[in-house]
């Protein structure tokens, strides 16, 4: 790893650490959140094929007490998922419940925090099979949690079908987190694998705009296509 990359690597760590419960030293009681916030860094750069001693090394811990708190690469891979989504949700649903716009758009100054997370998300759809798939399966449920609270609090729009809205919008999260990563492998940008930090930023600044235009406003300027499409399935019925 060239000194540039671990720099990165470095602040990436650092940055996920701030979501830890504690830090107690090496073998203290902080030490299953430091292995798995060291995890969810190094699984984002490196992918999943990295082993446990290299994770280790990042927590500063021996692999021994990794498998001691774990069992397992699988189960602690388990753990940085739950983490992950949970960080998610939770950001998320603080966003759909904040009475004051300003503040929600405040939090987009802090949007760096979160690059481990998002490395981590671009790594797990990127190696497919069943795990990405839960982990989607996550993102949807996720949607639709943080979705129902906007809902109750006033700040989003209620839904004829809440889980199919989830999924849709999981798309366009799935979606523009993969165009990211593909845009940095023709020159177009940094990758989230390699730079998270910078790349979420980028991906922040680039989507912010259209994206609260299409939420607040829509897309189409009359309920023409939605009227039609009910019509028609009511036939159906």
């Amino acid at each position: 790893m060239d000194r540039g990359v671990e720099r990165v690597f470095s602040r990436s760590v650092v940055v996920e650490r701030r979501f830890s419960v504690g830090d107690e030293g090496p073998a203290g009681s902080g030490a299953p959140e430091r292995i798995r916030d060291a995890a969810v860094a190094r699984f984002g750069r490196d992918g999943f094929d990295v082993g446990l001693r290299e994770i280790a090394a990042d927590a500063q811990v021996s692999a021994a007490l990794v498998i001691h708190h774990f069992g397992s690469k699988d189960a602690l891979r388990a753990a940085c998922d739950e983490h992950v989504h949970a960080v998610l949700v939770g950001a998320k649903s603080d966003a759909m419940r904040e009475a004051s716009p300003a503040a929600v758009i405040a939090q987009l100054a802090t949007i760096e925090q979160y690059a481990p997370v998002f490395a981590y998300m671009v790594r797990s759809l990127m190696a497919g099979g069943p795990p990405a798939a839960a982990f989607v399966d996550r993102l949807v449920d996720d949607a639709e949690a943080y979705l129902a609270a906007g809902v109750e609090a006033g700040t989003v729009r209620p839904s004829r079908d809440p889980h199919g809205r989830a999924r849709a919008l999981a798309a366009m999260t799935v979606g523009t987190l993969l165009m990211t990563e593909l845009d940095a492998a023709v020159g177009r940008g940094v990758a989230p694998t390699q730079d998270p930090a910078t790349a979420v930023v980028a991906m922040s600044g680039a989507t912010i705009v259209p994206g609260l235009e299409l939420y607040t406003h829509g897309l189409f300027t009359d309920d023409r296509y939605l009227q039609a499409y009910l019509r028609e399935h009511q036939e159906d019925a």
